[in-house]
C-alpha cells in the first residue's frame, strides 16, 4: 500500500507559527505520515510528524490519545508543542533504547499502572485510527463481542484481506471470533495504549521509557501485552515487572498469538499477502478455529 505521497514532503509550514528550521533529518515513521527531527532557530530540537494526505483530524486524534495516556493513565508521553491541521510537533527524545533491565522493568511497571484505569465498557468515545485505517471503538459491555466484532471480523471485508485469504479461511476466522468466550478468560476493560510494541517506546534524557503513537481505547489489558510479546525483541524483564503489578491469569503465553490477530490482520489490510502475517494467521486459525 502507498503510505505517503509527494504532498507529504517537508514544508516549513508544518512547524509552529513564528519558528524556522536550522536543519532537519528524516526519521523512520509509520505508515501514515513522515517524521523529521528538526533543529529550530530558537535553540529547541523537535520532532515533526506531517502528512497532507492523511485524513482530516488525524493528528488531533493522536494528540488526544497522547494526552489521555498521560493525564488519565499516568503513562509518560512526549510533550505536545504544536498541533496543526497537517502536523504534530513533539519534544525530541531518543529512539535508542537502553538495553538494561531497569529500563524495561520501568516500562513494564508503567504499562501495568496504565492498566489499573478501568471502564465499565470496552471502546472509546470516538472511533480512532490504526495505521491508515479506521479503528472501530463503539462502546460495548461485552469484551468478547467487542474484540470479535471490532478487532477481528472488522478486518475481514478489507480489500487486501479478502484478496489474501480464501473464502473458507475467512469463514474460519469468523468461527474463531465466535469461540473467544471459550478461549479468553473474561477480563475488565482497562485503558490500553492500543499499538504497543518496541518501536513505540522511546527514552528521555534520564533513560526512562516514554510511549508514542497510541491508538487508545478501553479494552483487555492483554491486548497490549500480546503485541509486546509477539512482535519480538522485548526482554523478559518487561513482562516480569508487569506481572508483579498485574498478575497473569492461567497460561497467559498461550493466548498471545490469538490476541495478536488484530495486529496481524491490520498488517494484511495495509500491505497485503507479502507482509509476512498470513502464515501466522493461518497457524492460529488451524490450531484454534
Amino acid at each position: 500500500m502507498r503510505t505517503t505521497d509527494e504532498t507529504d514532503e517537508w514544508t516549513s509550514d508544518l512547524l509552529p507559527p513564528g519558528t524556522q528550521e536550522l536543519s532537519k533529518d528524516a526519521l523512520t515513521g509509520g505508515v501514515a505520515n513522515n517524521v523529521w527531527r528538526v533543529a529550530l532557530s530558537d535553540g529547541r530540537e523537535v520532532v515533526v510528524k506531517g502528512g497532507r494526505s492523511v485524513p482530516d483530524g488525524f493528528f488531533a486524534q493522536e494528540a488526544e490519545s497522547l494526552t489521555a495516556l498521560r493525564d488519565i493513565g499516568g503513562l509518560p508521553t512526549p510533550r505536545i508543542l504544536h498541533l496543526g491541521a497537517k502536523s504534530l510537533v513533539l519534544e525530541s527524545l531518543t529512539s535508542e533504547l537502553p538495553e538494561t533491565a531497569p529500563f524495561w522493568e520501568a516500562a513494564g511497571r508503567a504499562v501495568a499502572a496504565l492498566h489499573e484505569h478501568t471502564s465499565e465498557r470496552h471502546g472509546w468515545h470516538r472511533d480512532g485510527v490504526l495505521g491508515l485505517l479506521p479503528q472501530e471503538n463503539a462502546w460495548d459491555e461485552d469484551g468478547h463481542r467487542f474484540f470479535a466484532e471490532h478487532r477481528i471480523v472488522r478486518y475481514l471485508s478489507e480489500p487486501l484481506v479478502e484478496a489474501t485469504f480464501e473464502a473458507e479461511e475467512l469463514r474460519a476466522l469468523e468461527r474463531l471470533a465466535s469461540r473467544l468466550p471459550e478461549l479468553v478468560p473474561a477480563a475488565p476493560a482497562v485503558l490500553v495504549h492500543g499499538d504497543l510494541w518496541r518501536a513505540n517506546i522511546i527514552a528521555d534524557g534520564a533513560e526512562s521509557p516514554v510511549f508514542i503513537d497510541p491508538a487508545v481505547y478501553y479494552g483487555w489489558a492483554e491486548i497490549d501485552v500480546s503485541m509486546m510479546y509477539c512482535t519480538g525483541r522485548v526482554p523478559e524483564a518487561f513482562f516480569a515487572a508487569y506481572h508483579e503489578v498485574c498478575p497473569p491469569v492461567g497460561e497467559w503465553q498461550e493466548r498471545m498469538d490469538l490476541l495478536n490477530l488484530r495486529e496481524l490482520l491490520c498488517m494484511v489490510a495495509h500491505f497485503g499477502a507479502d507482509c509476512g502475517a498470513p502464515p501466522r494467521i493461518r497457524d492460529v486459525v488451524s490450531r484454534l478455529a
